[in-house]
């Protein structure tokens, strides 16, 4: 059984930047189909970036381009979500998630399938001070 690891979290003024981490052991790393979701106060989960690994597509949603952006690194087996410009609203609890069968695929067939993801971790907290 793999297991995902996120970290990076912390509180930041309004503006600055964070870099989040989703370190992953047990699977094999460049074949697999992974996002961020995120979860603020009263919100429901949402899936916001997503990347295959094995051929790098990326993508993130509308509302976050050019602000986020998710990354691979092949050599730590770690997927990455850098986050900049934050903003009061980006507060919430952050979310690795991984497909093993949507690999290969473009970056937005591995979004609509991370949809169904469940098997969640703890997160990681990220608060924005306005």
């Amino acid at each position: 059984q793999g297991q995902l690891a996120e970290s990076g979290g912390g509180s930041v003024q309004a503006g600055g930047s964070l870099r989040l981490s989703c370190t992953t052991s047990g699977y094999y790393y460049r074949r697999l189909c992974m996002g961020w979701f995120r979860q603020g106060p009263g919100n429901e989960r949402e899936l916001i970036a997503t990347i295959d690994t094995a051929g790098g597509s990326d993508y993130v949603i509308d509302a976050l381009q050019g602000l986020f952006t998710i990354s691979q690194d092949r050599a730590k087996n770690t997927t990455s979500l850098q986050m900049n410009n934050l903003k009061f609203e980006d507060t919430g609890i952050y979310y690795c998630a991984l497909d093993e069968e949507s690999w290969g695929r473009s970056a937005r067939d591995c979004y609509e399938r991370l949809r169904d993801f469940s098997s969640w971790g703890p997160g990681t907290q990220v608060t924005v001070s306005s």
